[in-house]
């Protein structure tokens, strides 16, 4: 792909290719798997690094980037939905290149909850389905009838298989918390070997995840997080024995980690404050060493057998790089390199409920300000924004818009009570938090207290439509992308993981408790709303469906309320670029259009 040289910056961000951080098959490091936009569409691609060869393994009109290798780099699985719903098989077909092939003969299609591959041909699939809940599936080589293992309405997945095949790891909520999940460990004959529940049956908010068996043949040790001390930090379980390390890391932020190869070692991930870092942690010694990486967010790392670490790294400024601690770039994308962007000042604002830090920038030669500013809120919810290469930011910033990323309650990276806190009041207690915000930007002369635009996806355009009628006087235009409009029509169409998500956050359904959905439903306030609405959603989406989008829009739609829907076909975003430059150029004329000069 070439540069075009007219072409606006905001949209070469976009258009510019990309690749991502490189996954290798366990026994045969030198065949490698990565997802790339090379061809304007994020697909998946196979790379024999001792060749020096690449092609493109999956190509689907919505793409593909759900994939994995065999541990002996013979087959690259993938998962086959239709047009983005999520809902689908594994397939798989050879490293090499050939037809597909049905990866797990005799399952039907459901939602995926895990995938774990064994080096004799075996495959553990967790499944999800509104039908049975969540079931962990053994497919055995040979044409055997895939096994149920695992059965229950809740919320479960496959974690990690062990190095000889023997242990499965599932994270569970069988206690109904499922922001907080509980560890089994099994046998592949379904039999209980150990268990962990720090949630003490539901009744303590402390969660657990799986990080990894131990690479080694007949290594009992489990690589686990927990939130024992208020955030998220690594230990060893050893699950034979029962034996717990806790490794007690002198890191302020959440801290997650992964064996290095020979198990000797523990490459970690340390996010803190909307940056992370990488330290490499000796387990004979105990000590730990600092990995060198610039100032900014590592979204991906991986230790590799010569001890070497490949990691993707980028900041809001500078965009995204497959680096190595052996010097220099791993993997380069075909084409040109997106423009730069804009440095992160980082903002913090006392709130009601503690602390709150934003990501603020402002666009470069469009004078001191104020500026007409957009507070984009992020999805997730339990995600956070952070110093890290966006298109989307940068094309406001290109416009001369201010942006401002708040990181309100239910955000990861600040610890366990500041992501649970989203529990209290769904919905509200984030608008707190970004109301608190607003009111700095504005009495910092940073935004224009006129020109303020409330614009997100998922979970951010949630609260863009709930922030729109609680708060009618703060907002001059409003974008949202994929969100939840009418939350209890969203609850019965959405996908089944999801809705056992809303009966933690709100204590139960919308008919056990109809006034927790009704106080936080953007459908309640949708008569309050006056300024102009512009709303993306895909037709296929499972997490935010259609109907409940179409019974917000038809209301505002009753009372004459200036809006725009745009319903595309895909299911919860695109991975097509032209369909998201679309909705980009949608959304900023949308706002430059309704916008006061």
């Amino acid at each position: 792909m070439t540069e075009n040289t007219a072409m606006p910056d905001w949209e070469k961000r976009f258009r510019a290719p990309r690749v991502g951080l490189p996954e290798w098959a366990e026994d045969a490091p030198d065949r490698s798997l990565f997802v790339s936009n090379a061809t304007g569409t994020y697909e998946l691609y196979a790379w024999d690094r001792a060749a020096g060869t690449q092609r493109q393994a999956t190509d689907r009109p919505n793409g593909t980037t759900d994939g994995t290798l065999s541990p002996d780099g013979e087959w690259i699985w993938w998962f086959s939905d239709t047009d983005g719903d999520e809902f689908g098989t594994w397939v798989r077909q050879p490293f090499a290149g050939g037809p597909d092939e049905p990866a797990t003969p005799g399952l039907e299609p459901s939602y995926p909850s895990g995938l774990a591959l064994g080096r004799d041909g075996t495959a553990v699939v967790g499944r999800s389905t509104d039908e049975e809940g969540s079931t962990v599936h053994v497919v055995r080589p040979g044409g055997a009838e895939p096994v149920v293992i695992y059965r229950h309405r809740e919320s479960a997945g496959v974690g990690d298989l062990s190095r000889d095949g023997t242990l499965l790891a599932i994270e569970h909520t069988e206690h109904g918390d499922a922001m907080h999940a509980s560890l089994r460990v099994l046998t592949l004959d379904g039999a209980t070997v150990a268990e962990l529940d720090d949630s003490k049956g539901g009744t303590e908010e402390l969660g657990l995840e799986v990080l990894g068996f131990a690479p080694v043949a007949g290594d009992t040790r489990l690589l686990v997080g927990h939130q024992r001390r208020g955030r998220w930090e690594p230990m060893v379980w050893d699950v034979a024995t029962g034996a717990q390390e806790d490794l007690a890391l002198d890191l302020p932020g959440d801290v997650s980690a992964e064996w290095y190869p020979d198990a000797s070692a523990l490459l970690v991930v340390h996010s803190f404050e909307a940056r992370s870092e990488l330290w490499r942690y000796d387990l004979a010694r105990r000590d730990l060493v600092r990995v060198d990486t610039p100032l900014g967010t590592v979204s991906g790392a991986t230790a590799r057998p010569d001890g070497t670490v490949e990691y993707q790294w980028s900041s809001a400024a500078e965009p995204s790089a497959i680096r190595s601690t052996a010097g220099g770039v791993v993997l380069e994308p075909p084409g040109f390199r997106p423009p730069a962007s804009v440095p992160v000042e980082d903002v913090w604002v006392e709130g009601p409920g503690g602390r709150i830090h934003a990501l603020a920038q402002r666009p470069v030669g469009h004078g001191e300000g104020p500026f007409p500013t957009v507070f984009e809120v992020h999805g997730g919810p339990a995600w956070h924004d952070s110093d890290a290469f966006a298109a989307g930011p940068a094309a406001w910033l290109d416009h001369g818009f201010a942006v401002v990323r708040v990181n309100y309650r239910g955000s990861t990276g600040y610890g366990r009570e500041w992501t649970d806190a989203l529990k209290h009041r769904v919905g509200l207690i984030e608008l707190e938090d970004i109301t608190a915000v607003r009111e700095w930007a504005v009495a910092s002369g940073l935004a224009d207290p006129a020109r303020l635009v409330l614009s997100g996806g998922s979970w951010g355009g949630y609260l863009t439509l709930l922030g729109l009628g609680v708060q009618p006087d703060a907002w001059a235009v409003g974008l949202a992308a994929v969100p939840v409009a009418d939350y209890v029509t969203a609850y019965h169409d959405e996908m089944e993981a999801l809705k056992a998500l809303d009966r933690t956050l709100f204590g139960g359904s919308p008919e056990e408790v109809p006034e927790r959905y009704e106080a936080s439903s953007p459908l309640t306030y949708v008569d309050a709303v006056t300024a102009p609405v512009h709303i993306a959603a895909g037709v296929n989406d499972p997490r935010c469906p259609i109907r409940q989008i179409d019974h917000y829009v038809d209301r505002l739609a009753a009372r004459g309320a200036v809006h725009e829907v745009y319903r595309y076909d895909a299911g919860h975003g695109s991975l097509v670029v032209e369909e998201r430059i679309k909705q980009v150029r949608m959304e900023l004329e949308f706002a430059l259009k309704h916008l006061p000069r």
